[in-house]
C-alpha cells in the first residue's frame, strides 16, 4: 500500500493537503461539494479522496438521500484527524501531571494564570485598531488560525448574532487533562471582544463534538 506523506501547513498546498483541510473544517462531504470547492470535477475529487482512503486518512459512507442512488460521504478517519497539529500532546499532558503532582493543583492554575495574561496582552494588541465586532471577530480568527485552531466567523445562520468557529483544537489533550484552559479561553474571548458583547459557547470538542463554536451577541442596549 502506498503512503501519503503529508503534514497540515496554515495555507494547504497540494490537492491532498486541501481536501483534508476542507474535510477538516467543513466536516463530512461529498466528491461533488468536495470538487466544487477545489474548482474542479467531482470525479477529480474522487480519485484523490481514493488515494486518501488507501492510506487510512478518508473514508466514504454510502447514504440513501431520497429518490436515486445513494451517496458517498467522504470524512477524516481518525489518523487524517491527526495530521493536524496536537499541540505535542503527550509530552504536554505528562508535563501537566507533572506540575500538579509535584507542585499541586494551584501550581496548575497559576500556570494557566499565566498563559491566559499572556493571552489577554497578545489579543489586546491584535484587536487594538478593531472598531466593531466583525473586525474584532475577524481578528480574533486570525490570531487563533495562526496558533492551530483553523479558526472562522460568520453571521449565525438564526441571525440570533455571529459564530466564531474553532475547527481544530491543538492543546485538545491538554484542556481534556485540564479544563481551566476552555474556561480561560472563554474569558479571554470575552475580554477581547469587548463588553458590547456576550460569548456563549455552542459546541465543544471536549463534548464530542467535530469543532469548537462560540456563540457571539451584541448586548442589548
Amino acid at each position: 500500500m502506498s503512503t501519503t506523506h503529508l503534514e497540515y501547513s496554515p495555507q494547504p498546498r497540494s490537492t491532498a493537503e486541501r481536501l483534508l483541510a476542507l474535510l477538516k473544517s467543513r466536516g463530512p462531504q461529498t466528491a461533488a461539494e468536495l470538487g466544487a470547492a477545489l474548482g474542479t470535477t467531482g470525479e477529480n475529487a474522487r480519485q484523490q479522496l481514493v488515494k486518501l482512503a488507501a492510506d487510512g486518512l478518508a473514508t466514504a459512507q454510502t447514504t440513501a438521500q431520497g429518490v436515486g442512488r445513494p451517496t458517498q460521504v467522504w470524512r477524516l478517519t481518525e489518523r487524517g484527524h491527526a495530521r493536524f497539529p496536537d499541540g505535542h500532546a503527550e509530552l504536554t499532558v505528562s508535563l501537566l501531571r507533572g506540575v500538579r503532582e509535584v507542585l499541586g493543583a494551584e501550581a496548575l492554575d497559576q500556570l494557566i494564570a499565566a498563559r491566559e495574561d499572556q493571552m489577554r496582552v497578545a489579543y489586546g494588541a491584535a484587536l487594538a485598531a478593531a472598531q466593531d465586532v466583525e473586525a474584532r471577530l475577524t481578528a480574533l480568527a486570525e490570531i487563533r488560525t495562526g496558533e492551530g485552531y483553523m479558526a472562522e466567523w460568520r453571521p449565525a445562520e438564526d441571525g440570533d448574532g455571529w459564530l466564531l468557529v474553532e475547527n481544530h483544537c491543538p492543546i485538545c489533550a491538554a484542556a481534556a487533562f485540564c479544563q481551566g484552559f476552555c474556561r480561560a479561553e472563554l474569558t479571554i474571548f470575552q475580554e477581547a471582544l469587548g463588553p458590547d458583547c456576550t460569548v456563549e459557547r455552542d459546541e465543544h470538542i471536549l463534548l464530542g463534538a467535530r469543532r469548537c463554536a462560540y456563540r457571539v451577541r451584541r448586548k442589548a442596549a
